[in-house]
C-alpha cells in the first residue's frame, strides 16, 4: 500500500470531530505560508503617526485629494 492510500484510510477512520485538525495539519503541507496569513489576527493597533510612520497623514491626504496618480509619477519620471 502506498502513503496516498494509507493516508486515505486514516483520514477515512478519523473521527469526525478529528477532521479539522487534520485539515488543516495537511494545509501546512500544501500550502505552508498561506495559511498562518489566513489565521492571522487583525491589525486592531492604533494607527497614530509614532506608530505607523505617516500612515494616517496619508490616509488623510487621499481623502482630502492631496495625490497624485500612478500614471502622473509614471509620466514625470518619463517611464510611459
Amino acid at each position: 500500500m502506498g502513503a496516498r492510500e494509507s493516508l486515505h484510510r486514516l483520514i477515512d477512520d478519523l473521527p469526525e470531530d478529528d477532521l479539522p485538525a487534520a485539515e488543516r495539519a495537511l494545509l501546512t503541507l500544501h500550502a505552508p505560508a498561506q495559511v498562518p496569513l489566513e489565521r492571522a489576527p487583525l491589525d486592531d493597533e492604533s494607527d497614530d503617526d509614532d506608530f505607523d510612520g505617516g500612515l494616517t497623514e496619508a490616509r488623510a491626504d487621499v481623502m482630502a485629494g492631496r495625490v497624485v496618480s500612478h500614471e502622473e509619477v509614471k509620466r514625470r519620471w518619463g517611464l510611459e
